[in-house]
């Protein structure tokens, strides 16, 4: 895999003004600041969030640093198969997507919890509803080349992708995580397979923000990002961590930048890629072992209902 070269920012692309480009999760957090640097080059955004009331405020707060940005809301509740099945309805029947960040996920939670329709809630959402939302634009996002990128994690280094794994009879918060991590990021290296041996113009690429931290991260007018900390805290972390501002950076890049190829890896390039410059990086072998990744796939089209059809 290519090496991009450092020092990366929007401005070296030739213009983005109109293309679309449709972000899952964009209210708030890594999703926001991906909207916002999306907007800022003239990218005309689909914000996808469960809320209207949060995605208008963070529509708002996108137009007061650019005013006159292009966003527009799509309602869509990734734990929720029916929300997914009629937002891509609605996508599908609207203007050609240049790109699809399937950024939105559940990170933690202490207890075991369901979506709508029964799954554990972080595989559910993180990767069962990107699964499906995906499945169902296929054949749209191939007729016109889109750009689909998945929100990796380097927690997928703790994960592995077994029927134990994916299915467990005991709930470990951390485990599932990870494990939902290392499913969406398995998906999108054998997606990214798939379409180039079906000679689709879409492309498929998985992105990380390294270890972005709301403490280091810019307040934002109603947006949920910023999280306040005592400065020898944030003096202390900023040594390893990044704010989300930054941590959207490779996520836009992988999203933006037609020289990322198909099948790539992109994260800060620093170490252990927790900060950095946007770049192409290494993932876990395992992330890209295919048998692995074709049963992850058989396993979510059983349970959602959704098949992948390249055709």
């Amino acid at each position: 895999m290519p090496r991009l070269g450092r020092m990366w920012n929007l401005d070296t692309l030739p213009s983005l003004t109109g293309r679309r480009v449709l972000v899952t999760g964009g209210n708030a957090g890594l999703g926001y600041f991906a909207c916002e640097q999306l907007a800022g080059a003239g990218v005309h955004v689909v914000m996808a969030s469960r809320s209207e009331d949060k995605a208008q405020r963070a529509i708002r707060a996108i137009r007061e640093v650019h005013p006159g940005a292009e966003v527009t809301f799509q309602p869509l509740d990734l734990a929720d198969l029916s929300s997914v099945r009629s937002a891509a309805r609605t996508l599908e029947a609207g203007p050609p997507l240049a790109g699809l960040l399937a950024n939105a996920g559940v990170v933690g939670s202490s207890r075991r919890r369901t979506t709508a329709d029964g799954f554990e809630l972080q595989f559910g959402t993180n990767h069962l509803g990107h699964y499906a939302l995906t499945a169902l634009l296929l054949p749209a996002l191939s007729a016109a080349g889109t750009r689909i990128v998945h929100l990796g994690s380097i927690s997928h280094r703790w994960a592995r992708l077994t029927p134990s794994s994916l299915q467990p009879a005991r709930y470990v918060n951390a485990r599932a995580y990870a494990t939902s991590k290392l499913a969406v990021m398995a998906y999108g290296f054998e997606l990214a397979r798939r379409l180039r041996l079906t000679g689709s113009t879409a492309t498929s690429v998985v992105a990380h923000p390294g270890f972005a931290l709301g403490m280091l991260t810019p307040e934002r007018s109603g947006v949920a990002a910023h999280e306040d900390a005592a400065p020898w805290r944030r003096r202390v972390m900023a040594q390893v961590a990044q704010g989300k501002d930054e941590g959207a950076r490779p996520l836009v890049r992988a999203v933006a930048d037609p020289t990322v190829p198909n099948g790539a890896y992109c994260g800060p390039d620093g170490w252990f890629q927790l900060t950095g410059e946007p770049a192409i990086v290494d993932a876990e072998p395992r992330a890209r072992e295919a048998n692995a990744a074709s049963r992850l796939i058989d396993l979510s089209a059983d349970l959602t209902g959704v098949e992948l059809r390249f055709r």
